[in-house]
């Protein structure tokens, strides 16, 4: 099958605390993050949120570092308990999106070492 995504996407761990725009509370709430790229990313969870409504994010990325984002939620599925959603990054700043580009170059590298050496 074709790969047809705009972006490469890349395999990140971490968590994030969503907080839903508008509200006063704010609710931590474990993820895996499936993929990631620099327009949006791809995460699994119990809690369930709105297709279309915006969440204020704080995702801790591969440095340990926090990044402030706002996340779109553009779709879901649900599996067994588990919830499947895609978001898009909204107005994400060009140097949090240059990191993550980065993170990318370094992870294509390393499997092109890993692939030499098998």
């Amino acid at each position: 099958m074709e790969d047809r995504r705009k972006n490469k996407r890349l395999e990140l761990t971490g968590e994030i605390i969503l907080k839903e725009l508008g509200t006063e509370s704010i609710d931590a709430c474990e993820i895996k993050i499936t993929d990631a790229s620099s327009t949006g990313m791809g995460f699994s969870t119990d809690k369930q949120l709105t297709i279309g409504n915006n969440y204020e994010a704080k995702l801790t990325i591969w440095t340990k570092e926090v990044l402030h984002v706002i996340v779109q939620i553009v779709r879901a599925s649900k599996e067994n308990d588990t919830f499947h959603y895609g978001g898009l990054f909204i107005g994400m700043p060009e140097e949090v999106k240059q990191r993550i580009d980065v993170y990318e170059l370094v992870e294509d590298e390393k499997r092109k070492l890993q692939g030499d050496n098998q």
